[in-house]
């Protein structure tokens, strides 16, 4: 029987797990926070928790799975990076699990450090919808204290990490967000600009861009990195070939 671990942290993870459920294929996943682990079906196995290389490593041998589903973040390049280096050094099979796109509104910009030097070309006010995890690089911004509104996922060790960074304005909010919810916040911030990742339909960034449209603020897409992968209807179906392959 093939041993199936999942690394989610995306809806498409728990689709994936869904999937699964649904087509009676023995899988694992695993998510990174409790958050995320409360959001998968139950009736796989749940592992929970962050994982270093060691502890990945160590994760794929003693349970001896032989698939390994990335159904991690577009934009969480490191834990893309480990899983495949370990895959590859253990001899799993491993496949990437890739986001479908949508057209981009707006500007783009290639990384934060190419998003900064534009911020610090304007004073304008700005509503971040980047994440935790770009944070520390937004301190960069010329006045970041009055002019950035930060919108994170409710938290209070979240909030205070924001705060001690020295963030002032932030909305703690949980989505799916809708056009209408988008525009409630561009204006409870005034903001001018609005920040947001190439998160595809599933990460609501068409609801973004209508809201900025309607709004008539810029925003600015940080580009998604460039990777290889399958989509969610190749990977499904290559989990049924190899359920096939079991019977």
């Amino acid at each position: 029987m093939n041993k199936i671990l999942i690394f989610a942290g995306t809806t498409e993870g728990r689709m994936l797990a869904e999937f699964c459920i649904s087509h009676h294929i023995p899988a694992d996943v695993s998510s990174a926070t409790e958050y995320g682990s409360q959001l998968l079906p139950d009736g796989v196995g749940l592992l929970c928790g962050k994982m270093d290389e060691n502890d990945i490593r160590a994760l794929l041998r003693s349970n001896n799975y032989n698939t390994v589903i990335d159904a991690t973040h577009p934009y969480a390049e490191q834990i893309t990076h480990t899983l495949q280096t370990v895959c590859a050094e253990c001899g799993i099979c491993y496949m990437r699990l890739l986001r479908d796109t949508v057209p981009v509104f707006g500007e783009t910009v290639s990384d934060m450090h190419e998003m900064i030097s534009v911020l610090n070309e304007t004073q304008d006010v700005i509503l971040s919808t980047l994440g935790i995890k770009s944070v520390q690089s937004l301190k960069m911004v010329e006045r970041f204290t009055e002019r950035i509104w930060l919108r994170i996922l409710p938290s209070e060790s979240n909030f205070q990490y924001c705060k001690g960074l020295g963030f002032l304005h932030i909305i703690q909010a949980k989505g799916a967000f809708t056009v209408a919810d988008n525009i409630r916040h561009i204006r409870e911030s005034s903001a001018k600009i609005l920040l947001t990742k190439e998160s595809g339909a599933i990460g609501g960034y068409p609801e973004k861009a209508e809201a900025a449209r309607q709004t008539g603020i810029r925003m600015m897409t940080l580009c998604r990195p460039q990777e290889t992968g399958f989509s969610y209807a190749e990977i499904t179906a290559m989990l049924l070939r190899l359920q096939e392959n079991q019977i």
